[in-house]
């Protein structure tokens, strides 16, 4: 008869502990699909914010909508796009969507970009152990797009 020592057995049960502890926490996270559609050159319509998020700002008698998402133009050098002014206008809920009308039509061959910033994402200990984020970063994504 074969004789296992309790350490054996002990290391076993905290591998499989380990393993079923690791598979567990790390949760994907649901990813919203953003996109940005050109009506015309008086506005544009941003699809895929979550709806909660939407009515909750809308609700708010602030209305800040750029501090979820912003519309800029596109620099020629684009190393300089963090530094540019946010394009004024107004924003509407509509049909789900987000539709921004700028104060001044956008300019037919210049390229703009929608900064979506993204409250939720990145905050899970698996990913500020492999370094994809740190304490108090804004994770943004940014939607280019042309008239």
């Amino acid at each position: 008869m074969f004789y296992k020592r309790p350490a054996d057995n002990f290391k076993r049960c905290a591998c499989i502990l380990l393993l079923a502890f690791m598979a567990g926490c790390n949760p994907q996270p649901v990813v919203n699909a953003i996109q940005v559609k050109y009506a015309d050159n008086h506005a544009v319509t941003i699809t895929g914010i979550d709806a909660a998020i939407l009515n909750d700002i809308d609700r708010d008698s602030v209305k800040n909508w750029q501090s979820l998402l912003a519309i800029y133009r596109m620099p020629a050098d684009t190393d300089m796009k963090d530094y540019q002014p946010i394009q004024p206008g107004k924003y509407l809920v509509k049909d789900g969507g987000l539709v921004f009308t700028p104060d001044t039509a956008f300019t037919a061959q210049q390229v703009y970009f929608a900064r979506f910033y993204n409250y939720s994402g990145n905050k899970t200990l698996w990913q500020y152990i492999k370094g994809n984020t740190s304490k108090g970063q804004l994770h943004y994504t940014d939607l280019i797009f042309k008239p």
